[in-house]
Order: C-alpha cells, then structure tokens, then sequence
C-alpha cells in the first residue's frame, strides 16, 4: 500500500493584490508557515505564474519549482479550471464566463474557445516541464441548461452534447498523452460532468481514454445527496487527484438540493470549512489508502462562515491527522508459523 502526499493548498482563493498573497515567493512562504507541504496552482494567475513561460522553459519551471521549495511546499499540480471551463459554454453562459477569458477574446466565443483550448495544452506542457503528472480542470458544459428535463428534452439533445463535447476533448487528451499528464476534471455540478453517469458518458465517448480521469472531491457529491464512498470503489482507478473540502446538506420543508436561489449562507447545501461539516474524512482516506492513492490531499477553502486564513490554517492539521501512514506488515505477522509449500499440502490433507 502506498500513503497518501500532503497536506497541500489550492492557492486559487487565497492569491489577491496585498501581501503575503501577491506573488509566487510571498504566498508560498505563507502556505509553508500554515503548515502546508505542497501547493496547487491556479495557472490563469498571472501574479503568481506565467503560463506562456512555463509552457516553453524548462529552466522557468525548474526556477519556478525552486522558489517553492526553498520556501518549503513543493507544487503539487497546476489547475486550468477557469481556462477548461471556456472549452465548452453554452451561448446562455457566454456573458457569465466571458470574465474567464482573456480580454482581446471576450465577446467572441468562437476565439475564446480557441484560446481556452490553448491555455489547456500550455498547462499540460508547463507540467511536463515540472515532471508534474496530473493536472486540474473542468469539463465546460453544453447540456448543463437541460439538466432538469422541463419541457421535456428532444430526443438526441444529449447525446449531441456529449459527442461535441468528446470532440473539443479528445485532441486535448491526446496531448496530455504525448505529456505523460492524467487530465482530471473535477466532477462538479454546472460542469457537464457532474457525477458518475455523466463521466462515464463522457469517457465512452473519448475511447476510454487512459489520460481521461478524475479529481474527486466529496463536497460535490455531499451537495448531491450520491454516495461518496461507493464513488471511490466504483471509480478508484480513474481517481487520480484529490480535493479535501468539507459540506453539509441540511434539507427543510421549504428547500432541498436547488436551495431556492438563496445565498450560500442560506442553502440547504453549504461549503464549510474542514471539519465543520458532514463528510466522512476517515472512511474517504481509509478506502483511498486502500485503493493505493498516493497522490496530494489537497485543501480546497471554500466555506460560508469561516475567515479564509483560519480554514487554511485549521485544514492543514486536519488533513495532516486523516493521513494514514499505511502498515509495511500485518497486524498477525507475530503469529506467522513459518510454513511452506509441504507443510500447507499437509495442512489440507493432500498428499505430496
């Protein structure tokens, strides 16, 4: 069996204009002193990489890696989860998403797809250069405004989703191939790959592609009312990161899952940070360090309450006390009588 790595830190809620989380070198001496181990990066800030860079120079990533373990966290993964999402939007999202973009593309989401496209590629290339081997994103959706089937979906609606989705995916997987990077799209409502079925549909249609895999977070399935742990026996080899963030789903007579359009303070689901909801912890890392997962838990701070700096703090233990330093022996190898291949033919009565 193999350990869990970490704990680590997606830096994307934390990275602003004031110090200590403006820049490469101040933010990850920050992380280190939270008590952190490793960081995920948000590859679409600018203030803390410069993706054009690491996609070219190895010498970039080496000087890049450097800052970071001098400062003492390693990095983790990179994560294009603004940048995937724009692979796929729905025309009745182009106005939400244009802001992902950069600024000469927005307005044409013909462009803005091609250059979400590209930053994706950069990203997995900036990884290879990092001899990073996983890396974050989303799916971007096109069936998303049908997901709840009133009026009644045409027949095919979905199906074309999917395939076109498959299409603007595909290419992009095969260079991951090429990188030797594990794409691993969070499986998140508003993304087409919401849950189990959806990434299955999904991965059908990409020929079971071996780079094609997952970065499992529970609060997502917590939100959803799907059975968290079942997920890692049913999708353990297609498992391939980790997000570590806490929830809770607390339905009333007045709302359930859709939370009636209120705020995150007053949804029936809510983010918290760790600790404070209701997920599992020691059963997901018990089962994931059965299943031989020995990639980073990686903090993701979201949560409705909680100052941010003190759920970054607090996560760090916590994750640091749900590792589970996996046994190199058995519990009875006390009681191991030292048999051999006769002795156990003799054990079970056949004759030699």
């Amino acid at each position: 069996m193999k350990s869990i790595k970490g704990p680590a830190l997606f830096l994307a809620q934390f990275a602003g204009d004031e110090a200590p989380f403006d820049s490469w070198d101040a933010i990850t001496k920050w992380a280190a002193e939270c008590g952190y181990e490793g960081v995920q990066v948000p590859s679409w800030d600018s203030r803390l990489i410069d993706l054009d860079k690491a996609a070219e120079s190895r010498d970039y990533c080496d000087e890049f890696k450097g800052i970071a373990k001098n400062n003492g966290v390693q990095v983790t993964e990179l994560s294009t989860h603004l940048q995937g999402q724009l692979v796929a939007v729905h025309p009745a999202y182009d106005d939400a998403f244009d802001g992902f973009a950069a600024p000469e593309v927005r307005g044409n989401p013909v462009q803005r797809q091609k250059w979400a496209v590209e930053q994706v590629v950069k990203a997995i290339k900036a990884s290879n250069n990092m001899d990073i081997h996983a890396h974050a994103t989303f799916s971007g959706a096109l069936a998303w405004p049908y997901i709840y089937p009133w009026p009644q979906r045409p027949a095919g609606l979905v199906e074309t989703a999917f395939d076109e989705l498959a299409n603007r995916w595909r290419p992009i997987l095969d260079v991951a191939e090429e990188n030797d990077v594990d794409i691993c799209y969070e499986i998140h409502p508003g993304e087409d790959l919401h849950d189990g079925i959806s990434f299955e549909m999904f991965l059908e249609r990409v020929n079971n592609h071996s780079r094609c895999n997952m970065l499992y977070d529970p609060s997502h399935y917590v939100l959803q009312a799907l059975d968290y742990l079942a997920n890692i026996d049913i999708y353990h080899e297609r498992i391939k990161m980790f997000h570590v963030k806490d929830a809770e789903f607390n339905p009333t007579g007045k709302q359930g899952v859709y939370s009636g359009f209120q705020n995150w303070v007053d949804r029936a689901g809510r983010f918290r940070s760790l600790g404070d909801g209701q997920t599992d912890f020691k059963s997901i890392f018990s089962k994931l360090s059965a299943y031989d997962f020995d990639g980073w838990a990686v903090v993701e701070w979201e949560c409705c309450l909680k100052h941010p700096e003190d759920g970054a703090v607090e996560g760090a233990q916590f994750v640091r006390d749900h590792i589970i330093r996996v046994t190199e022996k058995a519990f009875d190898d006390f009681a191991d009588g030292g048999t051999d291949d006769v002795a156990n033919q003799r054990m079970l009565g056949i004759k030699s």
